[in-house]
């Protein structure tokens, strides 16, 4: 069957990739399906067998650029979403995203509102509850000021909050992520679709033809790091508009680090690093042979930019003659 829309995801090792297929399968209302790359460790606990579900092995990692370019070879939908193993999603956001398509066109890399997922929290006998976090005794204080102390277990929640809500990203001169909230309280921003500078990585969706011209994963960034820069400024740079839809939402859950609930894959500043500095590489110094636009055009698009002065934007002209 070819879905109109294929959601990919890498995961590895991932505590809650179950709960975010069966949240996905409980509210999409458009043909959609779900390819899930296992890179190098098995989810736990493991994923049943579902029509719309194809589930990847692979017994070495790859990567998770390199997972999400296999999962979307898979692919025949016109459409694919990449979101993080970690996510819940609004009913019906697979058509509402859809439906959003018709009114910016295919040139157009979307991402819905985001908001942060309440995935669980740890709960003692007694009833005490310790918003999500590493596993452990109890910390709550009695009347005699001792800690509680009793063992927890964990209750799953998966509430997406609707507070804060993120639909503005923007990224420094470094480069490095950024929320760019400030663009939110300028005059005439508003409307169902509002447009962003960059993206903040989780979730982002184009059509898969536009994925492979403008190579959103390429492989040279590493496993991990800048993605959102990338997806974002090689749409822009293209001649494209990366836009949040606001009629709909996915919640990503935010990791802890440290104890039972850190990153799948192991994190090397290096390998980050890495990242950063190709993207500055490519883009800052006019490198990406698929761009129409400079960096500096996309910078005084969104001007004033947060971690932006002018003497940097100033520096980025020269560095792009």
């Amino acid at each position: 069957m070819n879905y109109d829309l294929s959601i990919l995801i890498p995961g590895r090792n991932e505590m809650f990739l179950k709960k975010t297929i069966e949240d996905i399968l409980a509210n999409i209302e458009a043909d959609t399906e779900v390819i899930a790359v296992e890179d190098g460790q098995w989810s736990d606990p493991g994923i049943p067998q579902y029509e719309r579900v194809n589930v990847i092995y692979l017994p070495e990692s790859i990567g998770q650029r390199a997972a999400i370019n296999m999962a979307c070879r898979l692919s025949k939908a016109k459409y694919v979403m990449k979101i993080d193993a970690h996510c819940a999603f609004d009913k019906g956001f697979d058509r509402k995203m859809l439906e959003a398509f018709k009114e910016t066109g295919d040139n157009a890399t979307m991402v819905p509102t985001m908001r942060n997922l309440h995935a669980f929290d740890w709960v003692c006998p007694d009833g005490h509850r310790r918003y999500q976090s590493p596993s452990g005794p109890c910390k709550v204080c009695l009347p005699s000021g001792k800690e509680c102390g009793k063992e927890t277990t964990r209750d799953i929640l998966w509430v997406g909050k609707l507070r804060p809500q993120s639909n503005s990203y923007c990224f420094d001169s470094e480069p490095h992520f950024q929320y760019f909230r400030e663009y939110t309280k300028r005059p005439g921003y508003g409307g169902d679709l509002t447009e962003t500078m960059s993206l903040q990585g989780s979730c982002w969706m184009l059509t898969r033809d536009k994925y492979w011209e403008l190579d959103v994963c390429d492989e040279n960034f590493g496993s991990w790091g800048s993605q959102g820069i990338e997806v974002a400024v090689k749409t822009w740079l293209s001649g494209g508009r990366v836009m949040v839809n606001h009629k709909t939402w996915y919640a990503h859950l935010f990791r802890t680090q440290g104890g039972d609930f850190g990153f799948p894959y192991p994190q090397s500043g290096k390998q980050v690093d890495h990242a950063k500095k190709h993207a500055k590489d490519l883009f800052f110094n006019n490198k990406w042979p698929k761009q129409k636009h400079s960096l500096s055009w996309l910078i005084e698009k969104f001007w004033p930019v947060k971690g932006w002065t002018q003497a940097d934007l100033d520096n980025l002209k020269k560095s792009e003659s």
